[in-house]
């Protein structure tokens, strides 16, 4: 079988219809207009804009990267690379090295919470003493 029709190369979508597939607000697709992660957007008559599947899976991407914890700063510095390059051969070792910062910034704040945890827990006890006595 081919791909499914929803995303078949020549289709295109209107702002809200993007919006919908990807949990996105039309306005949250603007601002990554705006600030350069999307920038294929398409123009029809009347100035309204079309996105493609390019710009889906695009999107998808950015999508992904945030909940792995990349910042916009970031994704924009990997546009960047790709913008000088136009190859994601440089573009994906810089992913994996951010990736690799940010697993090892989880690590300390798991450690962090752990820490907490054990402080309420003890605190709990503490004030459950204080309640039996």
């Amino acid at each position: 079988m081919g791909k499914h029709d929803a995303e078949t190369d020549d289709k295109t979508y209107r702002i809200g219809e993007l919006g919908k597939l990807l949990g996105m607000s039309p306005r949250t697709i603007r601002y990554y207009e705006e600030i350069g992660l999307l920038n294929t957007v398409k123009r029809i008559e009347g100035g309204r804009r079309i996105y493609t599947n390019n710009d889906l899976r695009r999107l998808r991407f950015i999508k992904k990267l945030k909940l792995l914890g990349l910042s916009l700063n970031e994704m924009a510095e990997l546009e960047r690379i790709y913008s000088i390059h136009r190859s994601n051969k440089k573009v994906l070792p810089r992913v994996v090295e951010l990736l690799r910062h940010h697993s090892s910034e989880v690590d300390k704040r798991l450690l962090e919470l752990a820490k907490l945890k054990d402080e309420i827990e003890s605190y709990i006890v503490r004030i459950e003493e204080k309640l039996s006595s």
